[in-house]
């Protein structure tokens, strides 16, 4: 994990720090009442603790990914036995990449932002697999400079999404609510809406403020050292509501 992939040259997280963060992470996921079942590491997949890259997941069936990293494309078959004995429905993309940090899940329909990591052929081939699961989906621009579309945003509840500046745009999200993250903790924007508690990184006390300003319960979460490696808190797990 410490040779994960990172958007620059800077130094990558101390592995203790990492296994503190996800332990943390894993607590709290199941203190929020969810079931929590933790893979085998994969060594020679330094990216693949950020499981939610490889597969999207609906209580109704999962969509195999494709990560648009070539270091990547070997998770999807790593993680696939297992999705299949969860899901009863498995559905694969049919051609080009798309990155799970891409996709947001919003009430009324899924967006796929495309990236250096997420191409149109994946966006589109996404777009048919979710009309399988009676989802629609729909392809939104990332904007330049945000790595992943849910870098730069997270949903707050049913109808609010926080988003840094470059994504306050009508014609992303139509009309739901946006709550507009600070520059300063713009890092802090990929938030966890996890029943009705949103987690946010302890080092973001405005995005917090905010949050609970909209009376939303939240639970502060150490992420200074994924953050060395690009990922932030929807990064490290998968998410359903089981049927």
């Amino acid at each position: 994990m410490t040779q994960g992939l990172r958007d620059g040259d800077h130094d990558g997280p101390a592995y203790d720090d990492v296994l503190r963060e996800h332990t943390a992470y894993a607590a709290a996921l199941r203190s929020l009442g969810l079931a929590v079942e933790i893979l085998e590491p994969l060594e020679e997949y330094p990216d693949s603790i950020f499981v939610e890259d490889p597969a999207l997941v609906f209580g109704e069936g999962v969509i195999l990914l494709n990560p648009g990293a070539p270091s990547r494309a070997g998770e999807v078959a790593e993680i696939a036995p297992t999705l299949e004995r969860l899901f009863p429905q498995v559905l694969r993309l049919a051609e080009g990449h798309v990155d799970g940090g891409d996709v947001l899940v919003t009430p009324g329909e899924v967006l796929i932002g495309l990236s250096a990591r997420t191409d149109r052929a994946g966006a589109e081939a996404l777009i048919a697999a979710l009309a399988e699961l009676g989802r629609r989906g729909r392809v939104v621009a990332t904007p330049a400079g945000v790595l992943h579309f849910k870098t730069g945003c997270g949903l707050i509840d049913e109808e609010t999404v926080a988003v840094v500046a470059e994504l306050d745009d009508d014609a992303l999200f139509g009309g739901m609510r946006r709550v507009i993250v600070p520059a300063e903790e713009a890092a802090g924007a990929n938030l966890l809406r996890v029943r009705d508690t949103v987690l946010v990184g302890e080092e973001f006390p405005r995005i917090r403020d905010l949050v609970e300003a909209h009376g939303v319960t939240t639970m502060a979460l150490p992420v200074s050292a994924i953050g060395k490696i690009d990922a932030g808190l929807s990064c490290m797990s998968l998410r359903w509501l089981a049927t």
